[in-house]
């Protein structure tokens, strides 16, 4: 337990140092933007493309673990969204509100810093690769799709894909992906100064990017929303882990010990750092907001408890 706490211990001691010094004044909450901007325009891209040019295309391009972590993401987008839509009778928008909080990990933000601590490095970075392929070129385009059906004006949703499409083009972390691949597949080396300038840019993702999501939590309220929040937190904390482990056991086996252990534990994070900002065009922000609050303090008890038993029984 004490191995567990000394991984766990330091990650929620930085959200939580970045949730006291925000609440307490000494940063802004409007200045955690500023800081999310650097981690995802600089130090994480910096990161990926240190990473990726220095592995084999073979290692990075995993179509195993690629098919697996969008199963079952997939899986649990799809019963997040029928639950809310046909069990609960929402809205369009709603039902992929929660389907993305259920399905959707904050691979960045917390499952970089986490997979760095238990896996290391090279397989940390190359697991956040694989899964922000797949979150940003399939699972909230398809989700911000789902959301505008419900809007009733002619063409709202081809305009919401053709934004997400151009805004692909532009996202920092899809080229750095991309511009990783290609020098590791022209076997590029950059100049020893400019390499060692983008790794110092790449070591100021982990820590800080935890200080940004604690940052963030501040003024989130729950306040008459704990039925739907709960629903958001254990599908995303149980379902989506259990929905890998499900995957990589009877439908798509990942070869690599550990892509697989790093599958599982992207699947047990909490969700996405900017849930609450994307359910802002429809209104949803506040049980977003409550969503996130909750689900990033109780992951620190669940993801405790699941490396507890992963050393009881390695996948």
């Amino acid at each position: 337990m004490l191995d567990i706490l000394s991984i766990t211990g330091p990650i929620y001691l930085i959200i939580a140092l970045g949730y006291g010094v925000t609440r307490w004044g000494l940063f802004a909450k409007a200045d955690m933007r500023v800081f999310g901007k650097f981690v995802m325009h600089l130090a994480l891209p910096a990161m990926l493309f240190s990473s990726l040019s220095q592995r084999p295309v073979r290692e990075v391009l995993n179509l195993q673990y690629l098919g697996a972590y969008a199963l079952a993401c997939g899986l649990v987008l799809l019963l997040g969204f029928a639950w809310m839509r046909w069990g609960r009778r929402q809205t369009m928008s709603f039902s992929s509100m929660v389907a993305m909080g259920m399905g959707c990990p904050n691979s960045g933000f917390v499952g970089y810093p986490v997979a760095l601590l238990v896996l290391g490095g090279s397989v940390a970075s190359v697991s956040l690769a694989l899964n922000m392929v797949v979150e940003n070129l399939l699972l909230i385009p398809v989700l911000l799709v789902l959301s505008d059906l419900g809007d009733r004006r002619k063409g709202a949703w081809h305009a919401v894909l053709w934004q997400s499409l151009k805004g692909l083009a532009r996202n920092p972390t899809v080229l750095s992906i991309a511009a990783g691949i290609l020098a590791s597949w022209a076997g590029v080396a950059l100049p020893a100064a400019l390499s060692r300038t983008v790794q110092l840019f790449a070591q100021a993702s982990g820590a800080l990017s935890l200080f940004v999501i604690g940052g963030s939590l501040v003024g989130l309220h729950i306040k008459g929303t704990l039925g739907t929040v709960a629903q958001i937190s254990v599908g995303k904390l149980v379902l989506h882990p259990l929905a890998m482990l499900l995957v990589l056991g009877w439908l798509v086996p990942v070869d690599d010990p550990q892509l697989r252990t790093a599958a599982l534990l992207s699947c047990a994070m909490p969700m996405l750092g900017i849930y609450a900002i994307l359910s802002q065009r429809h209104g949803h922000e506040g049980i977003s907001s409550a969503a996130l609050l909750v689900t990033t303090v109780a992951s620190f008890f669940t993801l405790s408890a699941f490396l507890w038993w992963l050393g009881l029984a390695p996948v």
